[in-house]
């Protein structure tokens, strides 16, 4: 169990700094965090297959107070 939290948390960093990289007018709107999110869940499917929630909504608590600080 603890390998699959720490795959978890090296996932939610690289997710953070990938969102974090790009350019402020590309991470502004609901639809493009949204966009993003499910992307980002499709590509990091495989560290989130015992976990309860959905990866999207998952990445989506991860984003959406770092889009507020914009």
């Amino acid at each position: 169990m603890p390998d699959v939290m720490k795959k978890q948390r090296e996932a939610r960093r690289k997710i953070i700094r990938q969102w974090t990289r790009l350019p402020k007018d590309r991470r502004q709107s609901m639809e493009e965090i949204s966009e993003f999110a499910r992307t980002a869940a499709q590509q990091n499917e495989n560290v989130f297959v015992r976990s309860r929630r959905d990866p999207y909504e998952k990445i989506m608590g991860w984003l959406l107070p770092r889009a507020h600080q914009l």
